[in-house]
């Protein structure tokens, strides 16, 4: 991973064979990023996507294998028990099927590469679960 930060917007690149979540979560540690918007677009071939029961209040989870181009990568870097904390939801087409996948992004391993912006925002969110609905929620 490489980047460049300017003032409260960091340009990463995440490099082929690592993971994404990693990676933006080190990133979080050494800029010291309390909260983030979080937006990107690149390739992965190895990725995990959860979509959340609600009834059952758990993720059901998908592992793919192949070449996927990310079409929408949208989430938040905020704090959970002072640590980073990733919520991300990815999008992706495969190559070969022309088929498209989506949901909670658990992994993503970079088949060639990833361009992710991050737009920092200086204030604390942190997350609590919350057992009604199931999820770590914002907590104001």
């Amino acid at each position: 991973m490489e980047y460049k930060r300017q003032r409260n917007t960091v340009i990463v690149r995440v490099d082929k064979g690592e993971d994404i979540i990693k990676e933006l979560l080190s990133l979080s540690e050494k800029e010291n990023i309390l909260f983030a918007s979080i937006s990107g677009l690149g390739a992965v071939n190895a990725i995990e996507l959860g979509i959340f029961d609600t009834s059952a209040k758990k993720y059901c989870s998908k592992r793919l294998i192949g070449d996927f181009e990310i079409t929408s990568l949208v989430g938040s870097l905020s704090r959970k028990d002072h640590k980073p904390y990733i919520h991300v939801h990815m999008s992706v087409g495969n190559v070969l099927t022309n088929e498209f996948f989506g949901g909670h992004l658990n992994k993503a391993i970079v088949g060639a590469t990833a361009e992710i912006v991050l737009n920092v925002v200086e204030i604390v969110v942190e997350r609590e679960f919350v057992e009604e609905i199931g999820l770590n929620l914002f907590k104001f």
